[in-house]
């Protein structure tokens, strides 16, 4: 398993960068690929709580029509410090065992010039995601990210 840190730095104050991070609908918007819906079943952002999240994506078949493909993955929360930092285990639920295993992610907020570096810290990474995919996945989130927060979308 593989390991992904990366960072931005966001013209937002901490306790906005951090709401995005414990709220079901923020979470919804940034975390998802582009491309793709999320829906949310559970989101207990507490230490010891649960999240569900399903996401979906149209995959064309060879007649042109759409066909939805789903992906789902599950976790909990083992940390949270108020506008400060988040560590959080997940697991996909997947056939598929190089996609199989939990990773865990932490957040980390530090005030920086005219807002805050937001931190994250991948761990577990699995075999079948190349380091490559993660970062450029995590680039799409963190973009989401920096766009909520500095529109100003989370009170």
């Amino acid at each position: 398993m593989a390991t992904t840190r990366i960072g931005t730095h966001i013209n937002a104050p901490r306790a906005t960068v951090y709401r995005l991070l414990v709220d079901a609908d923020s979470v919804r918007a940034w975390m998802v690929p582009d491309g793709m819906v999320s829906e949310m079943h559970r989101f207990e952002p507490e230490e010891g709580g649960v999240f569900s999240i399903t996401v979906t994506e149209d995959e064309m078949t060879d007649t042109g029509k759409p066909r939805p493909r789903h992906h789902a993955y599950y976790g909990r929360f083992l940390t949270l410090i108020q506008d400060e930092r988040l560590e959080q285990v997940l697991e996909f639920v997947t056939d598929i065992p190089d996609m199989a295993g939990e990773q865990t992610m932490t957040f980390v907020l530090a005030d920086a010039a005219g807002g805050t570096d937001l931190e994250v810290l991948h761990e577990g990474v699995p075999p079948g995601m190349t380091l490559d995919e993660n970062n450029r996945a995590w680039q799409v989130a963190l973009a989401k990210i920096v766009a909520l927060a500095e529109r100003g979308t989370v009170d």
